[in-house]
């Protein structure tokens, strides 16, 4: 008999894809060995500016996904689908399914995308407009919410279902949200998470525009350079990351491997700009205190805090006046970093990824460093572990904080699970 009452959540699978790796593991290691995934790319005869992206080269293979689904998907969603394969894998085992566990009305999703099929619409329109016909299933192709609703045909998910769109706060808002759901006793497992595949040269050039994007021309090592002087915009990269969340005390009773549980949650929004941070940091500072607040910690239990940490000029300092605003003097003791210096921006799979990073971290002790942090911009003065890796083994609380276009804000609190077998 499940305790009346907000249920507590657990993390019992996540799985992603980027330019680092095919699979978390391959992703994890490539920052343990302070690899990046983006390089130096020229889209020539165009007026993209950029020079630096993170782009897939290597991608998976398809034939885990069902052709009857994969013939209506574009390559966010394909990549969401291979992302949430890894999750659905790792917290059932090879072969298993929900149906041995879970009834399909207690399983949902929120999947979510910022520019969703741009690419593909950009394409499919051109081939109509040459030739007056397009890809047959155009119309599926652009639908928004088709990763959802592939990744619920693919496991039967019947219950819960929602598409999140909030730009680069995506992937923590899908997470978040979902955390809520399980938490009011709605579902008791939940797939979310969130994917990008921005690569042609319209989709790119619109992202441009608005200047973005990183400036540096020749050196990597100021392409992404997250609250350093030399920062200049964010590195656009491509790839997906999915979370499995579960009632805890079922995912226990069924003997599943608890990897961490989520205890907090923030979400409020800006209202103030379509792209810029708001100026009186509000927003984000009660989304970051109401995560703690739901998570019932204080701001000296923080252990660590994975930041949004775009490289870019605004955001860093916002960010780190943020942080200021939010945790008080305990900032100043608080290791944190950004992974995006690795990865570049996965846009809607930032906070996504990101969060499996968080749990990683609690996993291992490994707090990744902040590359390219060479030159440190003196106003963003906070304990961004420059360079060098730092390794705790008594890590607890891990804070990860995200942010978007159209003032979304989001911060989740992961807790290490003392039984977890990693």
């Amino acid at each position: 008999m499940q305790k009346s009452g907000p249920r507590r959540v657990a993390i019992t699978g996540y799985g992603a894809v980027c330019s680092l790796g095919n699979n978390v593991d391959e992703i994890w290691n490539s920052i343990s060995n302070y690899q990046v995934g983006y390089r130096r790319e020229e889209f020539v005869g165009t007026n993209v500016v950029a020079k630096f992206f993170g782009f897939m080269r290597n991608k998976p293979s398809s034939k885990k996904i069902p052709k009857a689904i994969l013939k209506f998907l574009p390559e966010y969603a394909r990549l969401g689908m291979l992302a949430a394969d890894e999750a659905v894998t790792m917290a059932f085992g090879p072969g298993s399914i929900f149906s041995d566990f879970y009834d399909p009305f207690e399983r949902g999703v929120i999947f979510g995308t910022g520019w969703a099929a741009q690419d593909e619409s950009t394409l499919e329109t051109a081939n109509y407009r040459d030739t007056g016909m397009a890809a047959p299933f155009s119309n599926l192709l652009v639908m928004p919410n088709v990763g959802t609703a592939a990744i619920s045909i693919r496991w039967n998910l019947r219950g819960y279902q929602n598409t999140a769109i909030a730009a680069c706060a995506t992937g923590s808002i899908a997470i978040g949200d979902a955390y809520e759901i399980i938490r009011s006793g709605r579902a008791k497992v939940m797939l979310a998470g969130g994917a990008e595949s921005i690569t042609r040269d319209f989709s790119v050039w619109t992202v441009d525009a608005l200047r973005a994007l990183s400036k540096e021309q020749e050196s990597l090592d100021k392409a992404c350079c997250p609250f350093s002087l030399d920062r200049s915009g964010f590195v656009l990269s491509e790839g997906a990351a999915v979370l499995c969340l579960e009632d805890l005390e079922s995912a226990r009773e069924r003997g599943a491997n608890i990897l961490a549980e989520i205890t907090g949650y923030g979400n409020f929004s800006d209202a103030r700009d379509i792209t810029s941070p708001a100026e009186d940091m509000l927003a984000r500072t009660r989304s970051i205190q109401g995560a703690l607040a739901q998570a019932r910690i204080s701001p000296a239990e923080i252990d660590y805090i994975n930041a949004h940490g775009t490289s870019t000029p605004l955001n860093d300092l916002n960010e780190t006046n943020t942080l200021k605003l939010a945790l008080g003097e305990a900032a100043r003791q608080i290791p944190i970093s950004s992974t995006k210096s690795y990865t570049g921006h996965l846009i809607a799979a930032a906070g996504a990824i990101e969060s499996i990073f968080s749990i990683k971290t609690l996993q291992t002790g490994l707090m990744p460093a902040t590359i390219h942090l060479n030159s440190p911009d003196p106003e963003c003065d906070l304990d961004f572990i420059p360079n060098e890796h730092r390794y705790r083994d008594d890590l607890r609380h891990v804070l990860n904080v995200n942010y978007g276009f159209g003032g979304a804000n989001s911060a989740l609190v992961f807790v290490k699970d003392e039984s977890c077998k990693c």
